[in-house]
């Protein structure tokens, strides 16, 4: 396990420290993922997941909105608000059929819609439960901590509970289970290889 690189650096550092099954923690500046950070407690509000390291770029693949794909490193990073950037790997290298996996679970989840109701249980996606699949599906890793809307609320006394209802027109689904994308960074599994700005 290498040791984590804390600070800054440039894309070109960044990209050739990555391996697939890397997972790239951004903080989006958007009214709705603002919302996310503060209400997780969190400075992130989005992350996507390496599946590609063999072109010019490393190929990030992500839950979008309107549809998951995939995108290449920098435009990745240039959506995070001051190019903010945590780079996590799991804590048990990966085997090369593993990485194969990765890009294979990646694949089968390409052109779904984006889930705004954040629910772990639908047709749709969002970025933190589109990783958490993958790595589960391809390593058989669990990252992140699967909670209510009750228990994900009740946690923070600040949230936004005016926000939440607007959102979810006037009925919080305080039932629903998610995963958050700060569930995923705190996550034991994984290990920090860069925190910082690009």
């Amino acid at each position: 396990m290498g040791a984590s690189i804390l600070g800054s650096t440039d894309l070109q550092q960044l990209a050739a420290m990555l391996e697939v099954g890397d997972v790239v923690f951004i903080h989006v500046p958007v009214l709705l993922f603002k919302k996310i950070s503060s209400t997780t407690e969190s400075w992130t509000n989005h992350l996507g997941i390496v599946v590609d390291v063999s072109g010019k770029e490393p190929i990030i693949g992500e839950s979008r909105v309107p549809f998951s794909g995939t995108t290449t490193l920098s435009p990745f990073i240039r959506r995070s608000e001051a190019g903010r950037v945590e780079v996590k790997r799991l804590k048990t290298p990966l085997t090369d059929k593993q990485k194969k996996n990765i890009l294979v679970a990646a694949k089968k989840r390409s052109w779904i819609l984006y889930d705004t109701g954040f629910n772990l249980h639908s047709k749709r996606q969002f970025c933190s439960r589109y990783v958490r699949e993958i790595l589960e599906e391809a390593t058989g890793t669990r990252v992140g901590d699967i909670e209510n809307f009750k228990t994900l609320l009740n946690k923070n006394p600040n949230a936004d509970l005016k926000f939440w209802k607007l959102w979810f027109l006037g009925n919080i689904p305080w039932e629903r289970e998610t995963v958050s994308p700060g569930s995923l960074l705190k996550s034991e599994a994984l290990h920090t290889l860069f925190d910082g700005n690009v």
